[in-house]
């Protein structure tokens, strides 16, 4: 079986690229201007191996206003969990914490506690984005400027500025996980109305270049669609995996910074 909720925090495991000079200002200084303090989010996943999409899972993301050494941070939440028929196959209670920088979204702290199928992993890592490095529970690691971590980086890309890309622009950022530097980017693929399972939406469609895996094939197969709206909320993503595929849609919000104007019907 796969890892079905964990499917909504690792949207943007992508692969390497060289920076383009011009992007760099922007992924270093980027502001918030897309979520508030206080959002709720759900998405669930659909899992396919014979033809049909069925429930599997949902993933649930939090944001709060706090502070983190006297600083003003979003703390920022990831929840995924496997339904109760699936758990005869393949158990998933995962939780992954960002606290995030109001000013320029960069991570201090990030907190990574999951259980899949047996499998239990937990990595406490404070980032001194200053000095370039990572204290995790394993050891100290060097990372590059501005780095990201998982769930940093969902709320990162909700803030990129499209209007500043042509269609098949590459978009990067550096991302640490599992106690290493990736150099990662999604691909700007332009504009399109997409039906989920909530509704019809105008949306950004991006695609990924994924890190090949236990879950995910390698290259850029994988599609996602944010909200095409101040919000960019995540709609939907979709890609094939080792065994079937998988959809991941967004089913209920709460608390968002704008009206949801990219919401053309309700299913």
């Amino acid at each position: 079986m796969i890892r079905y909720a964990k499917v909504g925090l690792v949207i943007l495991g992508l692969c390497c690229v060289s920076f383009k000079p011009h992007y760099e200002e922007e992924f270093c200084g980027i502001k918030n201007t897309a979520f508030k303090a206080d959002e709720v989010v759900t998405m669930k996943v659909f899992y396919n191996a014979m033809g049909a999409f069925i429930g599997a899972g949902e993933a649930t993301f939090t944001t709060s206003l706090e502070r983190f050494n006297g600083k003003p941070v979003y703390h920022c939440v990831g929840e995924g969990k496997t339904y109760s028929f699936f758990d005869n196959f393949f158990k998933v209670r995962d939780r992954y914490e960002s606290y995030i920088d109001t000013a320029n979204l960069v991570p201090y702290k990030f907190i990574r506690n999951v259980d899949e199928g047996g499998y239990k992993k937990y990595n406490n890592v404070t980032f001194n984005q200053t000095a370039g490095t990572a204290v995790s529970t394993n050891g100290v690691f060097k990372v590059t400027k501005c780095i990201q971590d998982v769930v940093s980086a969902v709320y990162y890309a909700r803030n990129i500025d499209f209007s500043k890309y042509k269609v098949n622009d590459k978009i990067p950022f550096d991302m640490f996980l599992d106690d290493e530097v990736y150099h990662l980017y999604i691909r700007y693929l332009g504009k399109e109305k997409v039906k989920t399972r909530y509704g019809k939406f105008n949306a950004i469609k991006i695609k990924p270049l994924l890190i090949k895996g236990t879950i995910f094939e390698g290259g850029e197969k994988m599609n996602a669609w944010l909200s095409d709206d101040p919000n960019h909320l995540l709609l939907r993503v979709e890609s094939p995996i080792a065994v079937g595929s998988i959809k991941v849609d967004m089913m209920g919000y709460r608390n968002l910074r704008y009206p949801l104007s990219s919401l053309i019907s309700v299913k």
